[in-house]
């Protein structure tokens, strides 16, 4: 099984190739520029560079969400196009789960937090339980407050190892409420399709038609239109 995994849920893009259970390739760029020019340029040097073609993927993945709305509907886009112009099956998978799949160094048993930031002092969050070297999923994906977070995993009690874009931020606060709490290293802190990848090894795949993405609240333009639509 060759499968071709993007992510572009959050601040960084990446492209990964996963061949049976081995990662053959990973690209991986955050240089500040959107995601509607890096993406599928950096998916065609991936495939070049390992000397493939999309006619030899057996599956594509993509982060279809939660995280950034235009980043997961470019990362989404991207997928269904190679879908359909290759003929081949697409998986979306959460962009939290791939998270934890890419969590590296957690012991055994630990317990992951994944943090993206959603602003507005939220993040997107799921927490998932280290197992047999998978992860294991504890809540459903969510958007939810920092102080909300914080009161929930001090009752929880334990230690976390928190990964994600906003994991610092999320960091920070946990650290001020005396909950003990692990950093990722920042060279593996951040989303990956590699993450994707594995995730999607485990995940029912279909076709680019059934591919969606996957949000957790209205997007701002939405919520300022529902503001002034208010009678």
């Amino acid at each position: 099984m060759l499968i071709l995994a993007l992510e572009s849920s959050a601040k960084a893009a990446s492209v990964a190739l996963l061949k049976n259970g081995e990662c053959i390739a990973v690209y991986y760029q955050n240089c500040g520029l959107t995601h509607s020019k890096t993406l599928l340029p950096m998916a065609q040097d991936i495939l070049r560079n390992a000397g493939l073609e999309i006619g030899d993927i057996d599956l594509i993945a993509v982060a279809h969400g939660p995280g950034s709305f235009t980043g997961v509907r470019i990362g989404v886009s991207t997928a269904k196009g190679l879908s359909w112009a290759a003929d081949k099956p697409a998986v979306g998978v959460s962009a939290t789960e791939a998270m934890a799949w890419g969590a590296v160094g957690v012991p055994e048993g630990a317990t992951i937090c994944c943090a993206m930031d959603a602003r507005r002092n939220q993040i997107y969050n799921a927490l998932f339980q280290h197992k047999d070297g998978e992860p294991c999923r504890i809540c459903e994906d969510r958007a939810i407050g920092l102080d909300e977070l914080a009161v929930e995993l001090e009752k929880r009690g334990g230690t976390y190892y928190i990964i994600g874009d906003g994991a610092e931020l999320c960091h920070n606060r946990l650290k001020e409420s005396g909950i003990s709490c692990v950093l990722a290293p920042e060279p593996v802190r951040m989303q990956s399709a590699l993450g994707v990848a594995l995730a999607a090894q485990k995940a029912e795949s279909g076709s680019a038609h059934d591919l969606l993405p996957f949000y957790l609240r209205l997007s701002q333009a939405e919520r300022e239109r529902q503001e002034r639509e208010k009678p």
